[in-house]
C-alpha cells in the first residue's frame, strides 16, 4: 500500500511583509467585522485604514527600520493596529505579558532598547513607574482621553486615527525580507527569567501555512475567540495570524480569562471556534455557571500551553459536542507544531506532527529514543525564531542547528502518537525509574473531587527521592486526611506504586505562568526552604 503524501506547504516570497499580506487578503472585506472587544468593534477597511495611518506616524516619532517598541496593552482593537502598524513601517514590535510588576517592564525596556511604549489606561501606573526606573520614552494610551491624560502621556489614537495628518497613503509597507527582524516575544518565563525571542516576518506565515491551513482550517463565516492574550505566541495566532488569514472575525476579553468571563463571551457572540488552556478547560467544567450545549455554538476548540488531561477533553466534548484539538508548540517556534487534528483525535495525546514540521524524540546520549521510550522532543519547521535577544549561551543550548531542543519529554507509541512526559527538568527518578509528574497528576485529576493537580520530588529522610503532591480540590469539597487518603486509594487502583505520591497536601492554589503553566520549580523552591 502507497503510503500517504505530505501536503505542500506554501511559503512567502523573499520580499515579504506579513502586515501588507494580511491587508492586500482583506481588501475586498472592507464592510466585515474584524474585531469586536469589550466596547467597540472594528471592520477590516477600519483596521487597514488604522494600520497604514500608524505606520505612517512613526516616523514622525523619530523610529526607524528595525527600532523597537513595547506593546504593553490589554487585548482590545488597538493592539492588533499597533502591532500591524510597526510590521508594515518595519518596526519592531516587542509585545510583553500585561501582568507584569514594574521592575520587569524596567528590565525589559532596557533590555529591548524600546523608543516607545503604547500600553492601556489602566497599565498606565505601572508603565510610569518602569519609566521613572529607565529611561523617559514618548508614552500612548489605548482608550483614553487626551485631556484626562498626564503631561507628556498621548492618547493612541493621535497615531491610529490621526496619524500623518490623516493620510494613511503616505506611507507604503517596507520593503522588508522574510527573514528580517519582525517581532519580538518574551518567553513565559515557566522555569525562571524571561528570554527576548525574536521573531521574522516570515515566521508569522509559516504558522498559517502549517496549523492554520492544515490544522485549524478556519474560513471566513468563522467567529473565533482566544482565552489566550495577545502577547503570547498562542495567543496571537489565535487572534491575529489565523483568522485575519482568512477573513474571520475575532472577539476579544481585555481582562483576565476567568470562567465567567468566557462563558459571557461565548453566549455573547457567539464564537465558532474556542482556544483555550488546559487549567480552564477544568475550571469551566468545575463552574456551576456553565451553559448549555444549546446556549453555544461551537464546532472547534484547542488547547495549548501545558498538556489536556484526558479526563478533561473527554467531559467537554460530552457536554458541548465539540472536539478539542490538543497540541503543543512553543514562544521559540511561534505556535502549535504537535497537535490533534480532524484525521485523529485521542486524548491523553498530543497527537501527531503538523505538516510543515519534523519532530525526534532524543535520549540522554544524545540517541533517537526507540518507540516506547521517553525522549526529549526536537523540533524543526520554517517557523522558529532567530534567536534569544543578547543571550547566546542559551540561544546556543537550544537552537541546535535546524533543530529545536523543546525541554519537553515525551513517548512516541508505534502508530506515531506523541503522549507528554512532563518537562525534561520535572521529570523524577524514584526507586531508580524515570516518572512523569503528568502521569500522576493526570491520574488525580481524574477524581471527580479534584481540581488541579502538580507533583515533585522530595528527599525522605534517606535522601531517596519520593513523589509529593499537591492538589486543589474543586468546591464543595472539605479538606482532610480522609480524603487523602482517598485519593491515594484513588491512585493505588490506576498506577504503579512507585508512582503513588506518599505525600499528599490540599492547598488553595498552584503557583501559575499567566498562560497556566504550572510552575513546579516555585513548589521545590517551597519546601527546600522547610529544610
Amino acid at each position: 500500500m502507497q503510503a500517504p503524501t505530505s501536503p505542500t506547504i506554501e511559503r512567502p516570497p523573499e520580499q515579504f511583509n506579513f502586515a501588507a499580506h494580511l491587508l492586500a487578503l482583506n481588501a475586498t472585506r472592507a464592510a466585515k467585522t474584524a474585531y469586536v472587544d469589550d466596547s467597540r468593534t472594528m471592520s477590516y477597511g477600519e483596521l487597514a485604514s488604522r494600520v497604514r495611518r500608524f505606520a505612517a506616524a512613526l516616523p514622525a516619532l523619530g523610529l526607524r527600520r528595525e527600532e523597537r517598541v513595547l506593546l504593553v496593552m490589554q487585548d482590545c482593537v488597538d493592539w492588533p493596529v499597533a502591532f500591524l502598524g510597526c510590521l508594515y513601517a518595519g518596526v519592531v514590535p516587542v509585545a510583553v505579558n500585561t501582568l507584569l510588576p514594574a521592575a520587569d517592564y524596567a528590565w525589559m525596556i532596557g533590555h529591548s532598547g524600546a523608543r516607545a511604549v503604547f500600553t492601556s489606561m489602566n497599565l498606565l501606573p505601572t508603565v510610569q513607574a518602569a519609566l521613572a526606573a529607565s529611561s523617559p520614552l514618548p508614552v500612548f494610551v489605548s482608550n483614553a482621553d487626551e485631556a484626562a491624560l498626564p503631561a507628556g502621556v498621548r492618547p493612541f489614537a493621535v497615531l491610529a486615527d490621526r496619524g500623518a495628518n490623516g493620510d494613511e497613503g503616505a506611507i507604503t509597507a517596507a520593503a522588508t525580507h522574510r527573514d528580517d527582524i519582525a517581532f519580538w516575544l518574551y518567553s513565559s518565563g515557566s522555569t525562571g527569567k524571561p528570554k527576548g525571542t525574536v521573531h521574522t516576518q516570515g515566521n508569522l506565515f509559516m504558522t498559517t501555512a502549517t496549523y492554520g491551513r492544515h490544522v485549524l482550517k478556519l474560513d471566513e463565516s468563522d467567529v473565533t475567540f482566544s482565552a489566550a492574550k495577545l502577547f503570547f505566541a498562542y495567543g496571537l495566532g489565535n487572534a491575529l495570524s489565523f483568522p485575519l488569514s482568512v477573513g474571520a472575525t475575532v472577539v476579544l476579553l481585555g481582562t483576565r480569562p476567568t470562567a465567567e468571563a468566557v462563558f459571557d463571551k461565548l453566549v455573547r457572540h457567539q464564537p465558532t471556534v474556542f482556544f483555550g488552556v488546559p487549567t480552564l478547560y477544568a475550571l469551566m467544567l468545575a463552574s456551576p455557571a456553565l451553559p448549555a450545549r444549546s446556549a453555544l455554538r461551537l464546532r472547534r476548540c484547542t488547547s495549548a500551553g501545558e498538556a489536556l488531561p484526558k479526563d478533561v477533553g473527554e467531559r467537554f466534548t460530552a457536554h458541548y459536542g465539540a472536539p478539542i484539538l490538543d497540541g503543543i508548540g512553543s514562544t521559540e517556534m511561534l505556535h502549535i507544531y504537535l497537535s490533534n487534528s480532524d484525521e485523529g483525535l485521542r486524548y491523553g495525546s498530543s497527537g501527531k506532527p503538523v505538516p510543515g514540521y519534523e519532530i525526534r524524540l532524543v535520549n540522554e546520549d544524545g540517541l533517537p529514543s526507540a518507540d516506547g521510550e521517553t525522549g526529549e522532543l526536537q523540533v524543526r519547521g520554517d517557523s522558529a525564531a532567530l534567536m534569544y535577544w543578547t543571550n547566546r549561551d542559551k540561544s546556543r543550548a537550544t537552537f541546535i542547528g535546524d533543530w529545536l531542543k523543546s525541554g519537553d519529554k515525551y513517548v512516541r507509541d508505534a502508530e506515531g502518537w506523541y503522549t507528554y512526559s512532563g518537562r525534561a527538568d520535572d521529570m523524577l527518578k524514584v526507586s531508580g525509574q524515570y516518572v512523569s509528574p503528568f502521569e500522576i497528576e493526570s491520574g488525580l485529576m481524574a477524581h471527580g473531587a479534584v481540581l488541579e493537580a502538580a507533583v515533585i520530588g522530595t528527599l525522605d529522610a534517606d535522601g531517596l527521592t519520593r513523589c509529593k503532591a499537591f492538589v486543589v480540590l474543586k468546591d464543595g469539597h472539605a479538606k482532610g486526611p480522609d480524603l487523602c487518603s482517598e485519593l491515594r486509594s484513588f491512585l493505588k487502583a490506576r498506577l504503579a506504586p512507585h508512582k503513588v505520591p506518599r505525600d499528599l497536601v490540599l492547598i488553595d492554589e498552584l503557583p501559575k505562568t499567566p498562560t497556566g503553566k504550572i510552575q513546579r520549580y516555585r513548589l521545590r523552591e517551597r519546601e527546600a526552604a522547610k529544610t
